[in-house]
């Protein structure tokens, strides 16, 4: 009986290391989703959800790193592979945004300025590492896909890290004295343009692909949803920006401009969520695409989620009250596609430490 107890760990310990091999890049967006869900009710007075989702996603976010860092000291060929992946490549940046609203998690529900601060400077060195070496090693590479094989709406991530740095940044701001907190809100207005500069340039490719070559139903993975989460997490750093503006005489002078595309970025955003419902029934209910678990749903709660909270703080910054029906509920359908992803993770790992029938036999 030991010895079949053994064995039969021994085999778990050897399929768990295999997973990790082929563990996505992209699954911190288990902690961009549970995170934003969580700052989403904080915002909107659901305290004990937005506490409760604080806890476990600090969790969630500490395990991560760990299979991130198991990863890399047991398959750092594969980690590498996925370096010069044009698709899979881009899921890194994932690490960034979790990083970035686990430290706003940290800074609004935890009250904690010193852990938002050590989160926001750890995101940046990611920001900056995985930004030049993606997108060098991206360049240099001998040989690359055609578009169609090499783009989808993951490569948005970057975006969504960029902002997640310049939201970070411009709620420190408040809780910092001059002249850093002008210092911080530069830096966060710089961060925000450039991301939506990056966005104009692969939104602009992905359209491309989108409407010029076959599209299958395979095709239309999760990270299409970010298409929209990109803008609204640029939504959100805009309108965190424009409230910013009282303490940087910079930002007033600014102030229209950053107004204009701040809505820019929430009419882009709002225009993709029936674009992206219409894409997916056509994927699952037309063409019977089947609907499983895969870690890349989680970076389609995220957007729905941000959408909540872009929405709720445009409608602060800007004072428009007729947006303030939208927040709530977007944080419903969050929470639901949440709670969706989270069984079907629950599930995909109940079947992974299954013992199989041969370890009984042994």
């Amino acid at each position: 009986m030991p010895s079949m107890r053994t064995a039969t760990l021994h085999g778990l310990r050897e399929r768990a290391r295999d997973d990790l091999a082929g563990l996505s890049p992209a699954y911190f967006g288990m902690a961009m989703a549970t995170g934003i869900v969580s700052l989403s009710a904080h915002m909107q007075a659901w305290t004990w959800l937005a506490s409760a989702l604080f806890w476990l996603n600090a969790c969630l976010y500490a395990g991560l790193w760990c299979l991130l860092l198991a990863r890399i000291a047991w398959h750092p060929g594969a980690v590498r592979a996925d370096l010069l992946d044009h698709l899979r490549a881009p899921g890194f940046f994932t690490t960034v945004a979790a990083t970035g609203v686990v430290g706003t998690q940290c800074l609004l529900i935890a009250d904690s300025l010193r852990w938002a601060i050590a989160l926001w400077c750890l995101a940046l060195v990611l920001w900056l590492l995985l930004t030049y070496s993606i997108f060098t090693m991206l360049v240099v590479k001998e040989e690359k896909p055609p578009l169609d094989r090499g783009i989808n709406g993951g490569w948005l991530l970057a975006v969504v890290a960029t902002q997640a740095v310049a939201v970070l940044g411009t709620l420190i701001a408040t809780r910092i004295p001059q002249p850093y907190r002008l210092e911080l809100n530069f830096f966060a207005l710089s961060m925000w343009l450039w991301g939506g500069m990056l966005y104009i340039w692969m939104m602009s490719l992905i359209f491309y692909r989108y409407t010029f070559f076959r599209f299958s139903p395979a095709d239309l993975s999760p990270p299409y949803w970010i298409n929209m989460g990109a803008m609204a997490i640029s939504t959100l750093a805009g309108s965190q920006l424009i409230l910013n503006a009282p303490h940087a005489p910079f930002l007033e002078s600014l102030l229209p401009f950053i107004k204009g595309f701040t809505v820019f970025y929430w009419a882009t955003g709002s225009w993709w969520i029936p674009m992206l419902i219409v894409l997916a029934v056509w994927r699952h209910g037309v063409k019977r695409f089947p609907l499983r678990y895969d870690p890349l749903y989680w970076g389609a709660v995220f957007p729905i989620g941000m959408y909540s909270a872009c929405t709720l703080r445009l409608y602060e910054a800007m004072a428009l009250p007729f947006l303030d029906r939208i927040p709530p509920v977007f944080l419903v359908l969050a929470l639901c596609a949440w709670a969706l992803a989270f069984a079907g993770l629950a599930m995909d790992l109940r079947a992974r430490v299954r013992v199989p029938p041969c370890a009984s036999r042994a």
